[in-house]
């Protein structure tokens, strides 16, 4: 597909040869090597056991499973189904196709960016994209929403090739091929994450500020239409298992950080991104309010960069926001799809930002040149933070596997509290980390996850599991607890102790904290 670029006379002759697709290639390979760099240190946490655990069913479990629970991200599960296969089950392989797909995300960035300002604004572009800290975050996080940011800045690309690059010329049978692949298209982004149907309203109001052709327009409502249809099954799904997020009315998001969580990852990159957005944005304005003395031009528009962004970060959030205010549904991180467009948004800031400091071409290139080091300086600290062992909600599942390794023998017990919330039990340490517990017992396990209808293993009560015999030729138990300090609605940390002590399990005193759990070793003499 040839992506329409007009020559930008500000960008300078060094950099006019320079094809997109080049510039496209070379940001979205970085972008994916800086995503994978380090990406196997932070622990694997519960989202992330969540897909494992689904991927590892056979495909026969993972449809029952779906049928209960995460049907809305059960393509992206039946895709990991695949890969694990091939990949194999580490903590770099699960995140390995996040970092591909952020790499593909950004490469459209740059594409879309080019369009209309040329190579220089391709590459800024394409330098935000790389370090916005969203994309980052979601390129080493084995979950669709890497995914679904790159499905949406190719769909947006797709649709201005059909308003405003060749594919508008193309004769009536190849144009309706393309809005059968927009349809198609749009259709499976929103199987992988459900959201991102939202973008179909940033996409009619681009149509409809582009001043498209009722051609366009009807071609457009009719893909529109069908992917509504076709996501129907999905949604009464979503809508007969929306116990699973309840949660969120009970925990909502603190607003104070929605200005800087949903793209930007810390205050200080969201205080200059912000500025950047509304420096990008002031052209626009000053346009907008000059738009009774300054005649517009009949016919279609050429949609500029800043309307699509606007339109693409704004309006889906926007009304996910809204929908939120009554029923409780949304998070930040369910607004990734949209983090290529806040990229878009900061380069075009960067790039006004240059023009206004310089004035000579060299000025102009020196400044940008800056401006564009300087966000990615802000952004070097949050992408140090997320390679952090504990950068994924404090896990710490790699360090108590690593312990039981050096400090479990062959046939001692392991008891695991599940007071806590699914996603943060220590259980997962085992399913996630399973080299540390080889030899160990897992005696309170009820119904392992691929038997399950719901994601995780189903586990008896240590007394439940003593009436079953499952202590019978037991001396040696590690208890592995969720460590209550800092962690919010965790139980005391006793889940289990009265129950091992009746049985004639004693403390050694042997203790080992490691950065949020407690593994407690308890004897009893044999026989």
């Amino acid at each position: 597909m040839t992506v329409l670029v007009e020559p930008d006379i500000r960008a300078g002759r060094p950099l006019r040869a320079v094809r997109p697709w080049t510039i496209a290639l070379i940001a979205g390979l970085a972008a994916t090597i800086l995503c994978a760099a380090f990406s196997w240190v932070p622990s694997l946490w519960g989202d992330e056991a969540a897909t494992l655990l689904s991927a590892k069913r056979s495909v026969g479990s993972l449809f029952g499973m779906l049928m209960h629970v995460d049907a809305v991200h059960g393509v992206y599960y039946l895709l990991m189904h695949g890969w694990i296969r091939l990949a194999g089950e580490s903590p770099f392989a699960l995140r390995l196709p996040s970092a591909v797909a952020v790499g593909a995300a950004v490469a459209a960035v740059t594409l879309i960016a080019g369009r209309r300002g040329g190579a220089r604004a391709a590459i800024v572009a394409g330098v935000v994209a790389c370090v916005l800290p969203r994309l980052t975050y979601a390129g080493e996080e084995a979950r669709s929403y890497a995914f679904s940011a790159a499905a949406a800045a190719w769909l947006t690309l797709l649709l201005l090739w059909l308003i405003d690059g060749r594919g508008r010329s193309l004769a009536p049978g190849p144009r309706r091929i393309a809005w059968l692949l927009y349809a198609a298209g749009m259709a499976v982004t929103s199987y992988l994450f459900l959201y991102t149907v939202t973008l179909l309203v940033a996409h009619g109001v681009i149509l409809l500020a582009s001043r498209a052709s009722r051609r366009t327009l009807r071609a457009w409502a009719v893909s529109a239409g069908a992917v509504v249809v076709s996501l129907i099954p999905l949604a009464v799904l979503a809508y007969l298992e929306r116990s699973q997020i309840a949660y969120l009315g009970s925990s909502p998001d603190d607003p104070a950080i929605w200005y800087y969580f949903l793209w930007f990852g810390m205050p200080w990159v969201a205080v200059a991104a912000w500025g950047l957005v509304a420096l990008g944005l002031w052209p626009a304005w000053t346009a907008w309010r000059r738009r009774r003395t300054v005649p517009s031009m009949p016919g279609p528009r050429a949609p500029s960069t800043r309307l699509v962004a606007a339109a693409w970060l704004f309006l889906p959030t926007g009304l996910l926001l809204l929908v939120n205010l009554v029923y409780p549904m949304y998070t930040g991180r369910y607004s990734t799809f949209a983090a290529p467009a806040a990229a878009l948004l900061v380069a075009e800031g960067i790039l006004v930002l240059g023009r206004t400091i310089g004035g000579d071409p060299r000025r102009t290139v020196a400044a940008t040149a800056g401006a564009t080091i300087v966000f990615a300086a802000l952004c070097a600290p949050a992408y140090v933070l997320q390679r952090g062992p504990y950068a994924k909600n404090d896990s710490d599942w790699a360090e108590v596997s690593a312990a039981m390794g050096a400090n479990a023998r062959r046939g001692d017990a392991v008891v695991f509290d599940e007071s806590a919330k699914p996603s943060q039990r220590p259980r997962l340490a085992m399913r996630t980390y399973p080299a540390g517990f080889a030899g160990v017992r897992d005696v309170t396990l009820r119904v392992p996850y691929y038997r399950n209808t719901w994601w995780p293993d189903q586990a008896y009560s240590v007394k439940r599991a003593a009436e079953l015999g499952r202590f019978e030729d037991v001396t040696r138990v590690w208890l592995i607890e969720l460590d209550a300090k800092g962690v919010p609605d965790a139980a005391p940390d006793e889940y289990g102790m009265a129950a091992l002590r009746a049985l004639g399990f004693t403390e050694t005193g042997r203790s080992i904290e490691t950065h949020r759990s407690v593994i407690v070793e308890l004897t009893r003499p044999a026989g």
